[in-house]
């Protein structure tokens, strides 16, 4: 049977990357605190969501297919997006770093993402050659991104965690 794209978990990765990079590019021409701040907000959901199936389906199958050090990596760049995306939250537009708090994520997203997305070198290429079924894992992904999802609706967005910062919550 063919894949489908939608059900390809590189492929559901690389379009949250996509929006991602859209949010970035909107909160740059945004004017406004108010506009601003919705997009910080939604920014800041996407990417708590997105790390989240990384860290909990996508990385733990690429264990023994990728390397060790390019999995730790992967793990620290997201500690160091979630202190900012920590800060993000608690502030607002009006706070003297904010813009480049933001600006600083995205450079930061951008990098990120293109260690995942190398053609050979990187990650989600290294995953495919290993062999990994990406079709699992993308129903898998699904799954836990619509309960991720219900749950900010109805609780809000959670503090980022930090995995590699001995396992403690972000301080509010």
């Amino acid at each position: 049977m063919a894949r489908k794209d939608n059900h390809d978990a590189v492929a559901l990765l690389k379009a949250d990357h996509r929006k991602v990079e859209d949010l970035f590019a909107k909160y740059e021409k945004a004017t406004g605190a108010e506009k601003k701040r919705e997009l910080a907000a939604e920014i800041c959901k996407e990417l708590t969501v997105h790390t989240r199936l990384e860290e909990d389906i996508f990385y733990p199958a690429c264990e023994g297919a990728v390397d060790d050090d390019l999995l730790k990596e992967s793990f620290v760049e997201h500690d160091a997006a979630k202190v900012l995306m920590a800060e993000i939250e608690s502030g607002g537009p009006d706070e003297e770093f904010y813009d480049a708090k933001i600006k600083v994520l995205a450079e930061m997203i951008h990098h990120h993402v293109q260690e995942e997305e190398r053609r050979v070198e990187g990650l989600f290429s290294k995953a495919r050659k290993a062999g990994r079924d990406m079709d699992e894992l993308a129903e898998r992904m699904t799954s836990e991104k619509q309960e991720l999802l219900e749950t900010i609706r109805s609780e809000g967005l959670p503090r980022p965690e930090a995995v590699t910062l001995e396992r403690t919550k972000l301080a509010s």
